[in-house]
């Protein structure tokens, strides 16, 4: 632990953007260029979409079923799974985020959809499978940067993997579906079913989440927990962004004519992810400290709340959409919001530590 006198907020911010490794620091920099590689690799190789749909696993290609896969399959194996044993005794704290994360955090998405995108139903939907698809490992950088607790962290994120195996469909069903029913809007600009979207969950996150749960277990029984998160999880996470990388430039390979044509359709996507990151935050930090938990429980709770988990959503949207859908484009406008936004976020939960929580310690 590291007390408040001995770490000031401004020295703390000060070093958040250089303690991220060059790969997450410049996230929304690889994915710009991987847009403008696969923008160009369309150009010249007109036929390319033949080529990536010669082979198919399903309804998706091979080539874009392995990029998807990958860049879920070593988040996932960084997971904690053994730390879900330390559910007893904190029920109130993981209460509140099952709340924040699986309540207001989709209905809060499902309402800036629909007021911003009324008019785009493809856009609408793919924000909404965005909110529907929880933080997992990516939120662990941003709360170790802002000093929550680390440990409360790594069981929010085994939490939430698992959960979206159980919630993620049945949500989908309700927010693509049901709820709109209820308002006399058309469910049938959806265009696929619950079952489509369910099976790709099941595909593009079960079948990761079953390697990495016998990864980490298989590999700690053989050389043990120190070396697994300290050398093997960090070098094999760094590999995801290769698979996501990968997707999005066969993604903008095939539809990379339809951004340059219409870039205010992206903007009209960034904008209510902009306002969903800030308010999910805010809500969640404010609402954390009212009910009394520490600084950082508090911030611990708002970073997993306000994070989400775009390998899924972009899966799912490629696919139950396909990849050249406009559903799987704005799945890709998430993280080249998140990650700058989330960035800037840390800054702010250690600017109101002073302000809040007198005297905490953070770690």
């Amino acid at each position: 632990m590291v007390s408040q006198a001995q770490s000031s907020p401004s020295e703390s911010a000060g070093t958040v953007f250089q303690r991220l490794s060059l790969l997450d620091r410049f996230l929304p920099v690889w994915i710009f260029l991987a847009m403008g590689a696969g923008v160009l690799l369309g150009a010249i190789f007109p036929d390319i979409q033949d080529t990536f749909d010669s082979l198919r696993i399903d309804t998706v290609s091979l080539p874009i079923a392995v990029g998807l896969l990958w860049m879920m399959y070593p988040v996932l194996a960084k997971v904690k799974y053994e730390e879900l044993g330390r559910l007893r005794g904190h029920y109130r704290l993981f209460g509140v985020s099952i709340l924040q994360n699986w309540i207001i955090g989709p209905a809060l998405m499902f309402g800036l959809a629909w007021l911003f995108l009324s008019d785009k139903p493809e856009y609408r939907t793919g924000l909404i499978i965005v909110g529907l698809a929880r933080c997992i490992a990516m939120v662990l950088i941003w709360n170790m940067l802002a000093g929550g607790n680390n440990e409360d962290c790594a069981v929010l994120v085994a939490l939430n993997s698992v959960f979206q195996i159980i919630m993620y469909s049945p949500l989908a069903y309700f927010y693509l579906t049901v709820v709109p029913d209820l308002f006399g809007a058309d469910t049938a600009e959806v265009g696929v079913t619950m079952g489509e979207i369910a099976k790709s969950v099941l595909i593009f996150l079960g079948i990761p989440l079953a390697a990495g749960i016998i990864t980490r277990f298989s590999l700690i029984q053989r050389r043990g927990r120190e070396w697994y998160d300290g050398t093997f999880a960090p070098s094999l996470g760094r590999t995801a962004i290769i698979g996501l990388l990968f997707t999005i430039v066969v993604m903008f390979s095939m539809q990379g004519e339809k951004i340059v044509d219409r870039p205010l359709d992206v903007l009209r996507i960034a904008i209510p992810l902009l306002i969903y990151f800030a308010l999910m935050f805010g809500l969640s930090f404010f609402l954390s400290h009212r009910m009394g938990f520490r600084y950082d429980e508090s911030a611990t709770l708002s970073f997993t709340a306000a994070s989400n988990n775009f390998e899924l959503a972009i899966a799912v949207a490629v696919g139950a959409f396909g990849i050249q859908s406009s559903e799987a484009l704005a799945t890709v406008v998430g993280p080249l919001i998140e990650v700058p936004v989330l960035i800037g976020l840390v800054y702010v939960a250690l600017w109101l530590r002073p302000k809040l929580f007198k005297g905490a310690a953070v770690k």
